[in-house]
């Protein structure tokens, strides 16, 4: 259902309430675009990018707003001077076109190391978001009150799964789903990830549900330089549905567009909260969620089991229900991905992102059952680009 509320539509699922209580549509009726457009025409401007930092919020009625990775925007002293004394800034996109407005703006210091350091629980060098976003970052922070001119676009062939909270949550309703679980990647899905979202549905069908729903949740901001791009995910995870390893009537495909911070534990919040938002009432949550390896040391950034601890305490979260998931493994025995069986710990073997990347960048096929044909070849053809693209420019660097 919806109603309106101080000018903006707030929107309510069957499932379960946004955090906050309401979910509020911050993009402008239609009938008042074109004013307000040309409102934003006359206002000092600054382009929009999106970085965070760690905080949780109380709201009027005391409930707590879990904020791990608020959203904040990055403005450099060159910005910060044009912006002068106005109290309202237009945000423009990456062409240029005005895409919104915050009002009732505040200016304040961009205080980079205390930021790293509160939410990597590290400032050690090496960091991919921080190298990538925060450092060349400007020294200001700025924020208001946003109003969204438009639906933001990218125009790459994938915005058909970029759906809002409000439209997943109809999409919800629609099916008649009793329960939505989520499942946040960046990696593509292997049969290992699928045994975890079809055992997840069972068990919720043993718990009585009677129409639970996958939210296949894939990240599709920032990630590492060697993770898989998004595009080629987005199509290998069309070819596991194709291939019916996934129920495409049980399963909905929506690209999450947050950035990868490979901020553990205080990632791993922000990733369940924003499920919450788009409809989620169960969260899946496995080991190491949101890690890497430490940049300098040769260890893991983070304990594996931490973000599940955390997830199980978080403030804000409570409403949402936190499914660990066992490991999965390949079964050189029964020649399929299974779950881990530690009587018999050296039937398995276990294939991490890194390995699988390496089979198909060599042209090495995994073992039977690790993947469906249909999605490995996708990835095949794509570093087999890579390498074809690699080998023309060395080509013009030697023939120079």
């Amino acid at each position: 259902m919806s109603s309106v509320n101080k000018g903006c539509v707030v929107v309510k699922s069957s499932l379960i309430d946004p955090d906050g209580g309401s979910l509020v549509d911050l993009v402008v009726k239609e009938s008042e675009r074109d004013l307000k457009a040309r409102e934003a025409e006359s206002m000092p401007r600054t382009s929009i990018c999106r970085v965070c930092t760690s905080i949780a919020l109380r709201m009027k009625d005391g409930s707590l707003v879990n904020m791990s990775l608020p959203i904040v925007l990055a403005i450099g002293d060159e910005a910060k001077e044009r912006i002068g004394a106005s109290s309202n800034v237009a945000l423009a996109g990456p062409d240029g076109d005005l895409v919104g407005i915050l009002r009732s703006i505040e200016i304040y210091k961009h205080n980079k190391e205390e930021r790293i350091g509160r939410t990597w629980g590290t400032t050690a060098p090496g960091l991919p978001y921080v190298e990538e976003v925060i450092t060349p970052a400007g020294n200001w922070l700025i924020g208001g009150d946003l109003e969204v001119l438009k639906h933001i676009k990218y125009n790459d062939g994938l915005d058909n799964y970029r759906i809002s909270p409000q439209q997943l949550r109809k999409e919800f309703d629609k099916r008649q789903a009793d329960a939505v679980f989520a499942f946040q990647l960046r990696n593509p899905v292997h049969n290992g990830h699928a045994l975890l979202m079809n055992d997840t549905r069972r068990r919720l069908l043993e718990m009585g549900y009677k129409n639970p729903i996958l939210l296949l949740h894939p990240l599709g901001g920032f990630t590492k330089v060697d993770d898989v791009p998004l595009d080629v995910r987005m199509e290998q995870h069309s070819k596991v549905l194709e291939d019916g390893v996934l129920d495409p009537e049980t399963t909905i495909v929506s690209i999450f567009p947050s950035p990868m911070h490979y901020a553990g534990p205080t990632e791993v919040q922000w990733h369940a909260k924003a499920r919450i938002n788009a409809g989620a009432n169960f969260y899946i949550v496995g080991r190491d969620p949101a890690g890497m390896g430490h940049p300098t040391e040769k260890r893991d950034l983070y304990d594996p089991d931490h973000g599940k601890k955390v997830l199980s305490m978080a403030p804000g979260l409570e409403k949402l229900n936190i499914l660990p998931f066992r490991v999965a493994a390949y079964d050189t025995v029964g020649k399929k991905m299974a779950f881990f069986d530690p009587s018999r710990a050296k039937d398995f073997l276990f294939i991490s992102g890194t390995k699988m990347r390496t089979y198909a960048r060599t042209g090495e096929n995994p073992p039977d059952g690790f993947m469906c044909p249909g999605g490995w070849e996708v990835l095949v053809k794509y570093y087999e680009s890579l390498q074809t693209e690699e080998a023309a420019q060395n080509a013009s660097v030697l023939s120079t």
